[in-house]
């Protein structure tokens, strides 16, 4: 992370370890006085913490001991990422089975919980690197879609949950620190997320349609970044640096922006995740994408 994306590191994820490394797992070992435990459904809140919920604050802890010990002299911003309150929801499940999204005061705890907790996180990293200026914060929403439509099952599956009000989603991501949002669905919610305050928003580019392309517009009018996912998540051949940069130079130009705004608003990025990745395939995509953005740089308008 250090040495591929020099300019802003990020704690990675590592699902493949087991119970506890997993998205949910991983951030529900943040939750404030909310333990959580694995049934043969998934994850669901409990009375007490017990050895799930111990693993899971175990794989965070060794992740930030290592990001110690390999950036403890870095200086510059870090980028957090945690999964977001409504995919949380969707995907934990209460004590009785129903999942937490069944029940708007439960949502209610789960957000307050999730957002204390977060703070929590960012300060112990402040405290182990104390170098870093700035904390970029990413939630990740890929359920967000779902929970907004309505189309997010119950527990037994033979049901769908009710939709979910957007004032309630902006209201709920106004608990956090300008975040980012990632989400690598298809109908990402732009207007509601730049209602919401966010600093930017992440998605995979091959989703995008022309019939978001007028939100887009509107995000980047109001200064978000756009985070575009350009080269695959998992182990393939990569496209030349032309290529890789040709989805963001496209879509300035049909937005209808400025050139030189494009390097300043625009960051290239893996489409969804690294998880199911190859150390070295790994390191070549994150490599693909700064060489690809120093394209953005040197030619925004793609006339090179």
């Amino acid at each position: 992370m250090f040495g591929e994306v020099p300019g802003l590191p990020y704690l990675p994820e590592l699902p493949a370890r087991g119970v506890g490394a997993d998205m949910i797992g991983r951030t529900a070992a943040l939750l404030v006085d909310l333990p959580v435990e694995v049934q043969p459904s998934g994850w669901r809140l409990t009375d007490r913490p017990g050895r799930d919920h111990q693993r899971a604050v175990d794989h965070l802890r060794r992740d930030l001991d290592g990001l110690e010990e390999v950036g403890h002299d870095y200086t510059g911003p870090l980028k957090l990422q945690v999964c977001g309150p409504w995919t949380l929801a969707a995907s934990l499940e209460l004590r009785h089975g129903d999942k937490a999204l069944s029940d708007p005061g439960a949502v209610r705890d789960l957000t307050d919980s999730l957002a204390q907790g977060v703070a929590d996180h960012c300060a112990e990293v402040r405290r182990r690197l104390p170098g870093v200026s700035e904390i970029v914060l990413q939630l990740d929403e890929p359920g967000l879609p779902g929970v907004l439509a309505g189309t997010v099952p119950t527990a037994s599956g033979f049901g769908r949950l009710a939709a979910v009000e957007e004032w309630r989603v902006e209201e709920s991501l106004r608990l956090f620190d300008r975040p980012l949002v990632h989400c690598c669905a298809r109908a990402v919610p732009f207007a509601l997320l730049r209602r919401a305050g966010v600093r930017g928003i992440s998605l995979d580019a091959s989703l995008l349609g022309r019939r978001d392309e007028d939100a887009v517009g509107e995000c980047v009018e109001a200064g978000l970044t756009l985070l575009l996912g350009v080269v695959p998540g998992r182990d393939t051949r990569l496209p030349d640096v032309g290529v890789v940069a040709k989805p963001a130079l496209e879509l300035w130009r049909r937005l209808g922006f400025a050139p030189e705004r494009l390097a300043g608003q625009v960051v290239l990025t893996p489409a969804c995740g690294l998880a199911g990745a190859s150390p070295a395939y790994a390191r070549a995509a994150l490599a693909a994408c700064r060489k690809a953005a120093q394209v953005l740089k040197e030619d925004p308008s793609g006339e090179g």
